[in-house]
């Protein structure tokens, strides 16, 4: 065999791993085109979630150096005679096709550690339309809410409340704000409603300064969550139990704007006295110290208004079951409009990876087993 004739059967490994790679690739591609329907050339549609994990192909790599190199030493267990140097090369498409089974085994490997870097699809539900509208819940959690004439207490029936509204709207987009002294967003319009509810489970009063009621600010924070909406119905719901007496907007202010910008807004207010029960603390032993609330007074003239100048409703609840009935008609005269879902959600593609990997590993097996096995 001259120099010539020995690199080029040198090379006959890499040229089969090649080739079942780019086959291993284009196989694994058309599993992801056809199980998911995902574009996987489209900018921005398709992310690894770990790419970190690409370091881990110099395994497949390395495997494929020490096998190939033990595979081209392998000689013949009994030399019968020498020849010439053409006798000396292997003969038959068996012989050629004896490194098949080290492709399949890097290819699939590789494939394993392509699946192990998380790719996912973000172009799934971009630009999806869905029947429903777009809310915002404006929840006031100023340190009145601990009044306990709504069991257990304002704040808490609150949560539970609006919990239970949100499972009651799968197809809307909600979106929440929290105010005392001053208004923020708790989480903007969203359809992801098992997050938002997370968010809400876990809220607790003193998150902002709850020495104040501003609900003009609250109302603005609201609105301006709604202001990019193409919902043609977009509501505002005001949780609160308190009079008005912070920020630098005042609630006529935000209910102009809300009717300029065709947003409803539905008021509840939460109890109906300022003198309510409440716990103030506890004594040295840990027990609750009840006392009175002192809240800023209630203004149920001051939610009617805003309500009525924008073509809500306006509720005053004195208990969780009058709570639930707000809610409960609100939600009778919400009406449908498309909108577009802008969430991106992350579609898990690694399935259709694994899957022609094992085929691949399987296919390797049974070669070795049945086709390519040495005997003594």
């Amino acid at each position: 065999m001259n120099e010539r004739q020995r690199i080029a059967w040198r090379l006959v490994p890499t040229v089969l791993l090649g080739l079942v790679a780019i086959v291993a690739i284009g196989v694994a591609l058309a599993a992801v085109d056809l199980a998911y329907d995902v574009p996987l050339f489209v900018k921005d549609a398709f992310r690894f979630e770990r790419p970190w994990a690409a370091a881990l192909l110099l395994g497949p790599i390395l495997v494929y150096i020490a096998q190939a190199g033990a595979f081209r030493d392998r000689g013949p267990r009994l030399r019968v005679s020498r020849g010439t140097d053409l006798a000396a090369l292997p003969r038959g498409p068996r012989a050629w096709l004896s490194t098949l089974p080290l492709a399949l085994r890097v290819a699939a490997l590789s494939l394993f550690v392509v699946a192990l870097m998380g790719p996912q699809s973000i172009h799934a539900r971009e630009d999806a339309e869905v029947e429903g509208i777009d809310i915002v819940l404006v929840m006031d959690v100023s340190l009145s809410m601990q009044a306990e004439d709504i069991a257990p207490n304002r704040f808490a029936a609150t949560q539970n409340v609006v919990s239970d509204f949100i499972s009651r709207r799968p197809n809307d987009r909600l979106g929440a704000v929290v105010f005392g002294r001053d208004a923020y967003t708790l989480m903007p319009l969203t359809t992801d409603h098992e997050a938002l509810q997370n968010v809400i489970r876990e809220l607790q009063l003193g998150v902002v300064d709850g020495e104040g009621t501003a609900i003009g600010n609250a109302l603005g924070v609201g609105l301006n969550r709604l202001r990019r909406s193409q919902a043609r119905t977009k509501i505002l719901i005001l949780l609160t139990d308190g009079d008005s007496n912070a920020g630098n907007l005042s609630p006529d202010q935000a209910a102009e704007l809300a009717g300029t910008m065709r947003v409803k807004v539905h008021t509840i207010l939460m109890g109906v006295t300022d003198n309510a029960p409440q716990q103030m603390g506890v004594d040295i032993f840990g027990r609750p110290v009840m006392g009175r609330s002192s809240g800023n007074g209630i203004n149920p003239e001051l939610l009617q208004s805003i309500a009525r100048r924008t073509g809500g409703q306006a509720y005053a609840v004195g208990d969780r079951a009058a709570l639930e009935r707000s809610f409960h008609a609100i939600l009778d005269q919400l009406e449908r409009s498309r909108i577009q879902d802008q969430g991106r959600v992350y579609g898990e593609l690694y399935p259709a990876i694994v899957v022609p990997a094992l085929g691949m590993l399987a296919l390797e097996l049974l070669l070795t087993a049945l086709v390519f096995r040495r005997w003594p």
